[in-house]
């Protein structure tokens, strides 16, 4: 026989008895605090981390120096390793450290003032150069070929008006703005230069506190690998540094027999775009061609042939010999770390964000893949 069910009513709050209502009522209030603390420490952790992403975007220069420094020390260890073995470290650093300000000074005071006095030329002179491009017979002609698709002349007094004297210095924000960066490169050379010395002197130290705060049975591999990023990422700057010299003084000695304008400012460029690599050597392989276009078409023409030959001596002679020790980076990886790093820090970044790439290629191909294989 099928028994019916009886609804049992909810009980009245009469019917509770008062230890009950007091539970009950403890239990929403714990509740409503516990909400209360939970969106308080979200509330703080988001003010926390907007304040650390101020700190940074502050920082971002001084970010940069230390990495800079920190890769130049990691290219001159190689070197005061070697000293060291037939002298003490830290007599081995001051000569090192000593060689590296004495070039330094020697380019501050000879080559740089050629760069500053043709730089002052070039914006001076400008109006000049492209009144004398646009009066040249092969412009006309040109322009003859072209009538009805595109107009040189138009182009030319286009390009003149940007690159004009006064354009360019309100681009710099000003002759105020522009002294304010050159001594602001002053004294970031100087900060750098004190880093690396730093780094030099303690760079040891720094790899043996580093190593203390990973576990004792890790500890080992974590130090062989350390070594290994180190010693590639040192090698792969001081490459660098030699290949833009290459390009540099090549450029120099190329450009003065071609008679190019202002040859010193075009191998400074040179040789400081090359220190970007893939990248770097290509831009300022344009840049150079299109300031000889103001000389001639046969002097920007020749220039294009012996940079295009150049690249390929580059790529399949010079940086293999030099950066056959280094570790090998993707021209992608190359591309996209310049374009990130010359974003966020200008051509410091980009210098940079090269080595941290590989690094970074460094770590997959020894813990990561390792670890994936072992699985």
């Amino acid at each position: 026989m099928r028994m019916s069910r009886r609804h049992t009513p909810p009980p009245s709050p009469a019917s509770i008895s008062p230890e009950v209502q007091t539970i009950t009522q403890g239990t929403e209030t714990f509740a409503q605090v516990n909400a209360f603390k939970i969106g308080l420490l979200g509330a703080l952790g988001v003010l926390v981390a907007l304040v650390i992403g101020g700190l940074v975007t502050q920082l971002g220069t001084v970010l940069i120096y230390v990495g800079v420094a920190l890769f130049i020390a990691l290219g001159l260890d190689p070197l005061v390793s070697r000293l060291s073995k037939r002298m003490p470290r830290a007599l081995a650093i001051g000569i090192v450290f000593g060689v590296v300000v004495l070039i330094l000074a020697g380019l501050l005071f000879t080559i740089i003032p050629i760069i500053v006095e043709q730089t002052t030329n070039l914006v001076n002179n400008f109006p000049t150069y492209m009144t004398n491009l646009q009066n040249s017979d092969w412009v006309k002609n040109l322009e003859n070929q072209l009538a009805g698709v595109v107009s040189v002349d138009d182009v030319i007094k286009n390009v003149q008006t940007f690159f004009s004297p006064d354009k360019v210095l309100s681009l710099g924000g000003g002759i105020l703005a522009v002294g304010a960066g050159v001594a602001s490169g002053v004294t970031g050379s100087v900060i750098v230069l004190i880093l690396t010395l730093y780094f030099l002197a303690s760079l040891r130290s720094m790899k043996r506190v580093t190593y203390r705060f990973v576990p004792a049975t890790k500890r080992a591999n974590f130090a062989e690998i350390t070594e290994q990023i180190t010693q590639a990422v040192g090698r792969y700057v001081v490459g660098q540094i030699a290949l833009a010299l290459v390009n540099g003084i090549l450029s120099f000695i190329f450009l003065s027999i071609i008679g190019a304008p202002l040859p010193v400012l075009l191998a400074f460029i040179a040789f400081l775009l090359s220190l970007v690599p893939l990248v770097g050597t290509i831009t300022g392989s344009v840049i150079i061609v299109l300031v000889c276009l103001l000389a001639s078409p046969l002097t920007a023409l020749v220039a294009a042939i012996y940079y295009l030959i150049y690249m390929q001596v580059e790529a399949y002679v010079l940086s293999p010999r030099i950066m056959n020790r280094a570790v090998s980076v993707p021209g992608a990886v190359v591309v996209i770390g310049a374009v990130a790093g010359g974003t966020v820090g200008g051509v410091l970044g980009a210098l940079v964000a090269i080595p941290v790439a590989a690094s970074a290629i460094i770590i997959i191909e020894k813990v990561v893949f390792p670890k994936q294989d072992a699985k």
